[in-house]
C-alpha cells in the first residue's frame, strides 16, 4: 500500500538556538523518525531559518507549506512544538482550523499533540472551536464599536457623494452642492435613470444609493438603525421625501 504523505515544518531563530541549542538538523532528524513510525512518507521539509515565531506572515517556507496543504500535496504536518510554528494562539488557533478545513493532520512531537487518532481529532474539534469563538468576539467588538461610534453621530463608512472626511469626520466638499442638484433635476424632470445617472458620471446603482441616502439629512445609518449625526446635512427633509415617493411610486428601490 501506498503510504500518506506528510510534511515536515522546522523553524529555528538565532535567539532559540543561541539559548536552548534547538538546531534545524536536530529538528528534522526527530521529525523524520516520529513520521515513519506513524507509517507516513515524507514528502517534503519545510525550513524557516532564523526566524521569529511572531508573525507568520514573514516566514516564506510556512506560506508556501499552506499554499501546498490548501491543494492537499500531502495529508498531514509534523512540527517539533507547537511554539515552532507561532507563539501567537491567534495565529496558532486560526492555521490549525485552516488545517482542518483543508483535512491536513496535524501533529507536534513535543506537545503530544496529534490529529491522527480519535483523541487527537477530539483535540482539533476543540481548536477549531475556538477558533470559531475568537472570530465571533471579535465580530461582536467590532459591532459593538460601530453601533456605538453610529449612535454618537460619527462616521462608520466612507464617505458619500458630497462629503470628504477630515479627523474621522464628515465635511461637505466645495462641489457638495451637485447632491441637491441631482435630487432636484431627478425630483423635476422625467430623465430616466439611465440618462441621469451618466449626466453626473455614476452608475444606475450609484445614484439610486445618492438617491436613498439619509447621510445628506444629517444622520448616520448602521445595521438597520437610524441615529442623528454631528455632521451638516446637505439637503432639506422636504426634498429628500418627495424624492423618496417619487422613487416609491416607480418602484426602483
Amino acid at each position: 500500500m501506498t503510504k500518506p504523505l506528510a510534511a515536515i515544518y522546522i523553524r529555528v531563530s538565532t535567539e532559540d538556538q543561541a539559548k536552548q541549542g534547538i538546531s534545524l538538523s536536530a529538528q528534522e532528524e526527530a521529525l523524520k523518525n516520529y513520521a515513519s513510525a506513524l507509517g507516513y512518507e515524507v514528502l517534503k521539509i519545510y525550513k524557516d531559518e532564523g526566524k521569529s515565531a511572531k508573525d507568520i506572515k514573514g516566514r516564506q517556507a510556512m506560506k508556501e507549506m499552506l499554499e501546498d496543504a490548501k491543494v492537499r500535496k500531502f495529508q498531514a504536518i509534523f512540527t517539533y512544538k507547537l511554539d515552532r510554528f507561532s507563539r501567537s494562539l491567534k495565529d496558532l488557533i486560526e492555521t490549525i482550523a485552516l488545517l482542518k478545513d483543508w483535512g491536513i493532520d496535524f501533529v507536534s512531537l513535543q506537545d503530544k499533540i496529534e490529529t491522527t487518532s480519535a483523541s487527537g481529532k477530539l483535540m482539533f474539534h476543540i481548536i477549531s472551536a475556538f477558533a470559531e469563538f475568537e472570530r465571533n468576539v471579535t465580530g461582536e467588538r467590532t459591532k459593538f464599536s460601530m453601533d456605538k461610534k453610529a449612535r454618537d453621530g460619527g462616521l462608520v463608512s466612507r464617505a458619500p457623494l458630497g462629503y470628504k472626511i477630515e479627523d474621522k469626520k464628515l465635511i461637505p466638499k466645495e462641489d457638495s452642492y451637485m447632491v441637491q442638484e441631482i435630487f432636484q433635476d431627478f425630483l423635476n424632470n422625467n430623465t430616466s435613470l439611465t440618462q441621469l445617472a451618466k449626466k453626473y458620471n455614476l452608475s444606475v446603482n450609484g445614484l439610486k444609493k445618492v438617491l436613498t441616502n439619509q447621510t445628506y439629512l444629517g444622520k448616520i445609518k448602521f445595521d438597520g438603525q437610524t441615529h442623528p449625526g454631528t455632521h451638516q446635512p446637505l439637503l432639506s427633509p422636504t426634498l429628500f421625501n418627495h424624492v423618496q415617493n417619487k422613487l416609491e411610486k416607480l418602484r426602483i428601490k
